[in-house]
């Protein structure tokens, strides 16, 4: 259904996004900084079922008011109950909730999963962003990629329906709100398309907010790009409000007609919105290294941190530049 940095790089963040090579780290802190992306999920799946209304937000609701699921303070088991293979290294999940009840995530949010793996003695925590929609009732769907090295992401890969997983949240992220932008830019990189795509949805879908929109997805091949679908579909549904650029790191046909290569400054300049223009706001998701070449990392204590890399020498400034 989806058509889905190099030797300095860590091997399972090897040539995995199309951005220029760079070094990275290991371990619980590294995916923990990036929030939504490393060895994490990587969106909510629209295959034939969403055809059919399963993953609408009024099938099987009733007309009382939901209740949330979600806790902020306490972690709460969810049970899966089924997962499906999308390609390779990419699987589909869906949990339950009671039939009354949304996840209670908001808008560019994420929850943050926690488990006992393997003998460690100390639970591995990995931030998430599912991006079902934000009012559907009785489930939420989460697709993740697994990376060789990945903890959270193999643990999750290895549970069987019937299987929960301990969750927290909403977490907040970047407070967005309708019209307050004129342009966002977005710079995605594999995995990190799931918080994008959470925005784009929910802007899209609010026919007051006129926010412009572009995307610069970033993948290793085309066979790489998951939620290509869907997003061709929300392109496509609104091109003068939605821009869509692919670039893979090397095409495997000869009828690929997006970019070939990294995310280069000279990408970013054909893009995104100029840093001189007023209200504008480019956001970076992807795993260490490209966040490191692109925007700068995030501070040591996860908080935003100073901008550089890429977007620096362009002249973009802290208010201009959100990490997910």
């Amino acid at each position: 259904m989806f058509a889905s940095l190099r030797n300095s790089i860590p091997r399972q963040f090897s040539r995995a996004y199309s951005t220029a090579p760079a070094g990275g780290k290991n371990g619980n802190g590294v995916l923990w900084a990036s929030l939504a992306t490393g060895a994490v999920l990587v969106g909510a799946y629209y295959y034939t079922r969403s055809k059919e209304g399963v993953d609408s937000p009024l099938a099987g609701a009733s007309s009382e008011p939901a209740t949330k699921a979600l806790d902020p303070k306490k972690f709460l088991p969810f049970k899966l109950i089924e997962s499906t293979p999308i390609n390779h290294d990419t699987t589909h999940y869906r949990f339950s909730l009671e039939p009354n009840q949304v996840l209670g995530l908001d808008i560019t949010s994420c929850f943050v999963v926690k488990a006992k793996i393997g003998d460690d003695e100390k639970p591995t925590i990995r931030p998430y962003t599912p991006v079902s929609q934000q009012d559907a009732r009785g489930h939420f769907d989460l697709v993740i990629k697994r990376y060789p090295n990945g903890k959270m992401s193999n643990h999750i890969h290895s549970l069987a329906p019937g299987d929960v997983l301990e969750i927290k949240g909403p977490i907040p992220k970047y407070p967005y709100k309708a019209g307050a932008l004129k342009e966002v830019g977005m710079i995605a990189g594999g995995s990190g398309i799931t918080p994008m795509l959470q925005l784009i949805q929910h802007v899209l879908e609010d026919p007051s907010d006129n926010t412009k929109l572009t995307l610069v997805f970033a993948n290793k091949s085309e066979d790489d790009i998951i939620l290509r679908e869907k997003l061709d579909s929300l392109a496509k549904e609104h091109p003068e409000q939605f821009k869509l650029h692919y670039i893979v790191d090397k095409a495997s046909s000869s009828n690929w007609k997006g970019d070939v290569g990294y995310v280069t400054k000279d990408i970013v300049q054909k893009y995104m919105p100029a840093a001189g223009s007023e209200g504008v706001l480019v956001g970076v998701c992807g795993p260490p290294p490209m966040m490191s070449l692109i925007s700068g990392p995030k501070a040591p204590d996860y908080s935003q941190g100073e901008v550089s890399g890429i977007l620096k020498e362009l002249g973009y400034t802290s208010q201009q530049v959100f990490k997910f």
